[in-house]
């Protein structure tokens, strides 16, 4: 199926007045149905969970309707799905929560292609239990991990990898890790956050321990969700509060839910899962679908992209399997790139977008451009981009 790009534009408010969005890296825009269950959740009516009163209802059913949607997002059952007010979060809570049962001498293992998010984490972590850190390199040449710098021990007591880079796009062999981490009896933690808003995620499938991704990232609001077994969640203790639950997953979120996000939450997966809407089965299966559909249009524009580049941008981006996002270089004019092309109402962003080890790594000046495709960007916004990016030729 291929997606009606111009019927589904007119559900994005923020497209209206025309500016081309190619910062979907750092955030998607929002479509109406998701704004809608955001504020038809908060206006009510609206009380903490409960069984008795419609409002207590209504809180608990955004609930375990944000559960039931991640639980098909991601290939988990509901009761492991956690809710957190961001990835980073998620990651940093999670680190906290592992390391009370690490000890000196013990080895971590992080990656020099992953966002900062799932590194500082889990290297701090370590550092205060006297740990032992080693790093999973990249390949300069091919831009994907050097899995011949995968050093695993019996000391070793986790993996943290991402999915997707977020600015290279570069999509490593997370099963083929994830398997060589568990022969050692190590734990994987896997930032999705880039790799969710373009392929159909399946967590046991990838062989993750945990999962993190941000639904803002594919069209819904600003939160991030965990995915995990729950039995494996089970042998987790957080620090909590007395009279907080202790059952899995709400032993992991600390405080009020946001009934209103999760709502907005749900609405985003529901609203990728009808991007075909003549497709039927289940939600999973919709899903399925859409992003097969969704593929398919991003790896059209990314080609057009790609071809229509002139010989004065630099792509960073050598990874044979990525998503359709393209970091380049103009030669030390990257800033006057994104200002000049803003102009035009073409939102491209600069920088190094919380990327440290990959910048360090590969040796990038900082700052570069990035070009992330959405499902609402068109072939006019592509050639609107190429047309501004020709000036400096």
């Amino acid at each position: 199926m291929a997606i009606d790009v111009a019927a589904l534009r007119l559900q994005f408010p923020s497209l209206a007045d025309g500016t081309a969005f190619f910062d979907g890296p750092a955030g998607t825009q929002t479509p109406r149905p998701v704004a809608d269950a955001i504020a038809g959740t908060l206006t009510g009516p609206l009380s903490n969970r409960g069984k008795v009163s419609p409002s207590e209802l209504n809180a608990e059913n955004a609930v375990s309707g944000f559960r039931d949607a991640y639980a098909d997002f991601l290939g988990v059952p509901a009761e492991g799905v956690v809710h957190g007010r961001s990835a980073t979060q998620l990651t940093y809570d999670f680190s906290r929560h592992l390391a009370k049962n690490w000890r000196e001498g013990d080895e971590i293992v992080v990656s020099r292609l992953d966002h900062d998010a799932n590194v500082r984490p889990w290297v701090q972590a370590a550092e205060r239990a006297g740990m032992n850190v080693r790093w999973l390199d990249i390949d300069p040449e091919t831009t994907d991990l050097d899995l011949d710098s995968l050093v695993l021990t019996e000391r070793t007591r986790l993996v943290a990898v991402t999915a997707a880079s977020n600015v290279l796009g570069t999509k490593p062999p997370i099963r083929r890790i994830a398997d060589l981490a568990h022969d050692a009896g190590a734990l994987v933690f896997v930032d999705g956050v880039h790799y969710a808003a373009h392929e159909l995620v399946d967590v046991p499938a990838l062989g993750a321990d945990f999962f993190v991704c941000s639904p803002y990232k594919f069209l819904g609001p600003h939160c991030g969700v965990l995915g995990a077994s729950p039995a494996l969640l089970e042998t987790v203790e957080p620090d909590k509060l007395m009279p907080s639950p202790d059952t899995v997953p709400e032993r992991f979120e600390f405080g009020t839910l946001p009934y209103e996000m999760l709502a907005g939450a749900t609405a985003a997966v529901d609203f990728l899962a009808a991007l075909d809407p003549g497709a039927g089965g289940s939600r999973r299966e919709r899903l399925a679908n859409s992003m097969n559909s969704l593929h398919e249009h991003e790896s059209t524009l990314r080609a057009r992209l790609e071809e229509g580049l002139g010989d004065a941008v630099t792509v960073h981006c050598k990874a044979a399997d990525r998503t359709p996002t393209v970091l380049m270089g103009l030669g030390g004019r990257e800033r006057e790139a994104q200002l000049r092309l803003a102009e035009r109402n073409v939102v491209a962003p600069a920088g190094s977008f919380y990327a440290y080890e990959v910048f360090a790594a590969l040796k990038l000046e900082d700052p570069a451009l990035r070009v992330g495709l959405a499902p609402y960007t068109s072939i006019d916004d592509v050639d609107r981009l190429l047309d501004g990016l020709s000036t400096f030729g």
